[in-house]
């Protein structure tokens, strides 16, 4: 009993008290701030590889497409810095696109959240993940999500091995031709009402895959999306507090 104890003693907590304040140590790319110095903008945007960067009319950033490879930010310092604001989810796609000149956080729509969602989750949310093709980097962070240093079950957030036990999906990976009829699949076992999560820029956008005749994206367009969570991969702390954000935005509408 005392070795244990001393063994607790000296790690200390294990988990993070407030998954909702914390900030993350060392290297970590979160939300862009563009600034207003003028700078080439041709090259600016010629430097992102998934075409993220927009200069129509001002400078913006499209967080769905971007990777958070830091190469804007690396080439033009003084337009372009990451921060370390992992708060990225969002239940509207046109809340992702980043403004010149604007630094305020991503945020939610009320309006369009389904009020079932709030009604039903708030307290208990089973997930069932789909890999779509996925490079398992999003998918190792999904998992992470759920260990003792994150441990988003302390919500009620967890995943399940069937669809069948599920309120929803969450999709990681572009949506490969191999992978499409699957995930139709696992969508028409999960009881409505059911979620849609897209976790990641190959999800949300295609990333650096967008266009590829290996791709069929078409069941995106079939069905409402709930929520979107960008990075690349994302991190655990975007897609517990993208959740939360989602299922606490509800209840003040």
């Amino acid at each position: 009993m005392i070795p244990e104890l001393k063994i607790l003693f000296h790690q200390g907590k294990q988990y993070i008290p407030d998954v909702t304040t914390v900030e993350v140590p060392g290297i970590f790319s979160g939300r862009p701030v563009i600034s207003t110095l003028p700078v080439d903008i041709t090259a600016l945007c010629a430097v992102c590889p998934t075409h993220a960067i927009n200069a129509d009319p001002a400078v913006s950033i499209d967080l769905g497409k971007c990777l958070f490879c830091g190469e804007c930010a690396d080439r033009f310092p003084e337009k372009i810095r990451f921060t370390k604001d992992y708060k990225l989810g969002s239940n509207s796609r046109e809340k992702l696109i980043v403004h010149e000149g604007i630094d305020q956080p991503v945020g939610f729509d009320p309006a369009k959240i389904r009020g079932e969602i709030t009604r039903l989750y708030a307290g208990s949310l089973k997930l069932r993940q789909v890999s779509a093709g996925g490079d398992n980097s999003c998918e190792w962070e999904l998992g992470a999500a759920g260990n003792v240093n994150f441990d988003m079950g302390r919500f009620g957030i967890e995943f399940v091995a069937s669809p069948r036990h599920a309120d929803g999906i969450v999709i990681t990976g572009p949506i490969s031709q191999n992978m499409a009829e699957p995930l139709q699949i696992c969508y028409d076992a999960t009881p409505s009402p059911k979620i849609i999560i897209l976790a990641g820029v190959d999800a949300i956008s295609g990333g650096i895959f967008d266009n590829s005749p290996a791709l069929d994206r078409t069941f995106l367009s079939k069905y409402p999306i709930d929520l979107y969570i960008p990075g690349n991969p994302i991190h655990p702390l975007s897609f517990i507090n993208g959740v939360l954000g989602l299922l606490r935005a509800g209840k003040k509408k």
